[in-house]
């Protein structure tokens, strides 16, 4: 199980070093795309169909709503392997998406990673807090009144 959270630096050869506790769990390779509200996600290969099929449901391909998230994430995706140190490379394209300078942070979700610019962790960490118990408020609401998540 990924959980947890550990700051990391990028290098000016543009590679980062994952946790080990988070590399025992995925192994030494994975998946790396763009991921929501400007973060990278990192997924392991044997989780990365599960994750899709959560979030489109491959229904049906006709739909603008699953198509549009198969761009997104799909168009957005590589393949990493880590070295013995657990050192990848992170892609330039995701290093400028995501707004990545120097410090990073790798936060665990159960099944995934996303990974974050230090700065723009901490703001996101803050909002969240903040907003923790109309979080779980509404969490709770739709759970009871069966209100579907958007694009449902």
């Amino acid at each position: 199980m990924l959980i947890g959270h550990y700051i990391a630096k990028l290098t000016e050869k543009n590679r980062a070093a994952l946790p080990k506790k988070f590399r025992e769990e995925i192994g030494d390779s994975a998946i790396i795309a763009r991921w929501y509200e400007g973060c990278l996600v990192i997924v392991s290969n044997k989780s990365w169909s599960d994750l899709l099929n959560k979030l489109t449901g491959k229904t049906d391909l006709i739909t603008l709503p699953v198509r549009d998230t198969d761009r997104f994430i799909l168009g957005s995706a590589f393949e990493i392997e880590t070295d013995n140190q657990g050192r990848f490379v992170v892609p330039k394209v995701l290093i400028d998406y995501a707004k990545i300078t120097h410090d990073i942070v790798f936060v665990g979700l159960m099944n995934r990673i996303e990974v974050w610019d230090m700065e723009i962790w901490q703001k996101r960490e803050d909002l969240v807090a903040k907003n923790s118990v109309d979080m779980v408020e509404e969490l709770s609401r739709q759970r009871n009144l069966g209100v579907k998540k958007s694009g449902e």
